[in-house]
């Protein structure tokens, strides 16, 4: 499948064209290594101005390093993280979130992927039992891999709930643009202005070639992070060529933009694909993802012609992506296919 585009995930799409010219643009002459650069001084700048507060950023290479770094900032060994079953922390990171925080994981599940403060509590019933690991990280995903939203008052339930009940909150934000684009919000909106303490956010999958942020509301929490990061091979020697990213990233709302765009893709695919007979949408779509049930018997012809992933094998639901790249002529080329 050489240069066509397809509907696997984000991450399949290539890199956007001004993120292409910034990594060009420092790649020029010397530079300070690890992150003692002008680039991301300038970049750090940039996340306090955008986020509208001071905060403590790292940058690390990708989604899993942001995560296991962070929550091994916030959590220790006989210590829980509280998370949906479909997290990514709980599915689709090899157990590197127990293996380096030596943390339980108690995924609860979900109809749809998101936390409520009802759920959490189920977990809360063994607090100061030694024989049982002590919750103390709420990790929620915006958006969801169920491609379902937090609404901004769902964000703040939940943080007020766990700060309460002396949890921290971490979000694992490898999709932030898309929820605060469909929300039609700032970052600050959905994270630290509702109680967020941590944050993983991501890029790569609206346009940047690699790198993630982990961001600290909570400075107390930051002290330990530099050491973290280099121990968990987090550390990047060349950093200037994540910090640029962000830069041009939040350059005129870059972001925005490219988020918008994919999620409205998906808001077609969703239209087009529903009216054929033996699709059903199995969620709202609400960013760039649409999941749906197919007969059995369509998914390997189907997948040899424009690749995606089986989501759930017994129900036969799939997931098809939309990403920044995607035209309406690729989702009209793959309807005619289904």
């Amino acid at each position: 499948m050489k240069n066509v585009r397809f509907f696997a995930s984000d991450n399949n799409a290539g890199v956007h064209p001004k993120v292409m010219e910034a990594l060009m643009a420092v790649n020029i002459g010397h530079a300070i290594s690890y992150g003692a650069d002008i680039y991301t001084e300038e970049t750090t700048e940039l996340f306090k101005k955008e986020f509208e507060t001071d905060l403590d950023i790292f940058f690390v290479y990708n989604g899993t390093g942001a995560n296991v770094t962070a929550l091994q900032v916030m959590a220790r060994s006989f210590e829980a993280i509280i998370c949906a079953q479909t997290a990514h922390i709980n599915t689709d990171e090899c157990g590197a979130p127990e293996k380096q925080t030596g943390c339980k994981l108690l995924a609860l599940e979900t109809p749809d992927g998101k936390l409520t403060k009802e759920l959490i509590a189920k977990c809360l019933h063994a607090v100061g039992d030694q024989h049982h690991s002590q919750p103390r990280v709420v990790s929620i995903t915006q958006s969801s891999e169920m491609g379902t939203v937090y609404t901004i008052e769902e964000l703040k339930d939940i943080c007020d709930f766990a700060h309460a009940n002396n949890l921290l909150v971490h979000l694992d934000g490898a999709r932030i643009a898309n929820a605060a684009a469909a929300l039609g919000c700032r970052f600050a909106e959905i994270t630290w202005k509702v109680g967020i303490d941590a944050l993983s956010f991501g890029g790569t999958k609206n346009g940047l070639m690699f790198g993630e942020a982990v961001i600290f509301f909570n400075p107390q929490l930051a002290t330990n992070m530099p050491f973290i990061r280099k121990q968990t091979a987090q550390l990047h020697s060349k950093m200037r060529f994540i910090s640029a990213q962000f830069g041009v990233y939040f350059k005129d709302e870059l972001w925005r933009k490219n988020a918008l765009h994919a999620n409205k893709m998906a808001a077609i695919l969703a239209e087009k694909t529903s009216k054929i007979p033996n699709v059903k949408l199995t969620q709202k779509v609400q960013v760039n993802s649409v999941f749906a049930t197919i007969p059995k018997e369509w998914i390997k012809p189907l997948q040899e012609k424009s690749f995606f992933y089986v989501w759930n094998e017994e129900k036969s639901e799939v997931r098809w992506m939309t990403s920044f790249d995607t035209t309406e002529e690729d989702i009209t080329n793959f309807v005619e296919l289904l």
